[in-house]
């Protein structure tokens, strides 16, 4: 099950990565950074119970950063129609 739930949070980063790589979604969108978190988040939760001390540190940080910039994303001014 760990293996599973692992495998969907590297495919929560992989995809938003991959789909900026190829010119299909900014890294400033909204969509972008909430999946870096929820794939970070999750394999940070799942790394101490493989004792991955390196990946609890890598997806620790990835997962700080992620929340950081969607809470720039979510605040950042709307332009003015006018």
């Amino acid at each position: 099950m760990r293996q599973i739930v692992s495998l969907l949070g590297a495919v929560c980063i992989l995809t938003p990565f991959a789909a900026s790589q190829l010119g299909r979604l900014r890294t400033t969108a909204l969509s972008y950074q909430l999946l870096n978190l929820v794939g970070a988040t999750t394999l940070t939760v799942v790394a101490p119970l493989e004792r991955q001390y390196g990946f609890i540190l890598l997806e620790g940080i990835w997962a700080i950063m992620s929340a950081w910039r969607l809470l720039r994303v979510h605040r950042r001014p709307t332009p003015d129609p006018g």
